[in-house]
């Protein structure tokens, strides 16, 4: 069914009161192709949980909201299987799907919001793992001809929170569904962030799947908001790469800046320790500001504009600018 002049408060994480000249959902590629012939020429806007996208103005276009469902094993043996989702499965729940069968692979990258579809899009990752890791395949429709293309990993580029759907083919596709290789035989990753420390608190030696998947949903609750509680799309920038030089100036003024290897030499700097060096967060105007406990999180407290945030963010980058002599990259989709 299509809805005119339809609020999207419930469809964007920011809870932000916009809304769009048309709204629909669809369940498959039939469904997503008559929808785009009855309105050729709205622009057009595919939704999936609406955790990465910051609207700052009513959408005067055709919103579709991704809802292909299902889950199916399409090729498996004793050491991996090859697990499709439909592109609206709610990521973390497929993430739990893939725990209970033993699946392994995807642990790590627990109670990150959004859809399936959006995944290899921004190629999420969390606590040392990247979907690139476990990526197989995945089938997306092309606008322009109605056809569906197969994607293997070499086609989509993954990069740093990249990928060829966020570049040169950026509101070309709809990504339909997902293929990702995990294996039966897990590799537990605990080496990164606050993981060891939690199995450590509980005494877990050994950890499997589920202790690593429960240790991520304890500390991502413990640090960051709930946005049916407090309106946020999650981390706001993405941890910038800098060159060797620029980040050893940094460290000889800070010495704990934290800091990992990065490709050709670079470093990676954490956004978040940036920030709060800045003296940002937990920094309210008025009913916005940067959450009282992960810097990187900008937040809703129930009556602000994306605008509003919107300005919040380029006054951070800014800041940091002017301080580190480092430019800060929204991992936001502006609306």
């Amino acid at each position: 069914m299509i809805q005119k002049h339809y609020s999207l408060k419930e469809n964007n994480t920011f809870g932000l009161e916009v809304f769009a000249k048309y709204f629909s959902a669809f369940r498959n590629a039939d469904e997503l192709k008559h929808l785009l012939n009855t309105f050729p020429n709205e622009k057009l806007l595919i939704l999936g949980g609406g955790s990465n996208v910051l609207f700052t103005e009513d959408f005067n276009g055709l919103v579709l909201k991704n809802d292909i469902k299902g889950i199916s094993v399409k090729e498996e043996n004793e050491e991996y299987v090859i697990i499709e989702s439909g592109a609206g499965e709610i990521w973390h729940e497929f993430v739990l799907y893939c725990i209970d069968n033993k699946y392994a692979g995807i642990e790590n990258l627990s109670l990150i919001p959004g859809s399936v579809g959006a995944s290899p899009m921004q190629n999420i990752g969390a606590y040392g793992v990247e979907i690139k890791d476990v990526f197989h395949a995945l089938t997306a429709f092309h606008i322009a001809s109605g056809e569906i293309h197969t994607f293997s990993h070499t086609d989509c580029e993954f990069g740093y929170r990249e990928s060829v759907f966020k570049n040169k083919c950026k509101g070309q596709y709809v990504i339909l569904s997902v293929q990702f290789k995990l294996s039966k035989n897990p590799t537990i990753n605990v080496s990164y962030g606050a993981i060891q420390d939690v199995l450590q608190e509980k005494g877990i030696k050994n950890p499997g799947i589920k202790d690593v998947s429960d240790a991520v949903i304890e500390i991502r609750r413990s640090k960051l908001p709930d946005p049916v509680e407090i309106g946020n799309a999650g981390s706001f920038f993405k941890n910038p790469v800098v060159s060797e030089e620029l980040a050893q100036q940094i460290l000889n003024a800070y010495p704990d800046a934290p800091n990992y290897p990065a490709p050709n030499g670079s470093r990676k700097l954490a956004a978040g320790w940036l920030i709060e060096k800045a003296g940002w967060k937990g920094k309210r105007i008025e009913d916005y500001g940067v959450h009282v406990k992960q810097a990187l999180v900008l937040v809703n407290y129930g009556t602000a504009t994306g605008d509003q945030i919107a300005q919040l963010a380029d006054q951070i980058i800014h800041s940091i600018q002017e301080k580190f002599g480092v430019t800060l990259e929204k991992e936001v989709n502006f609306y």
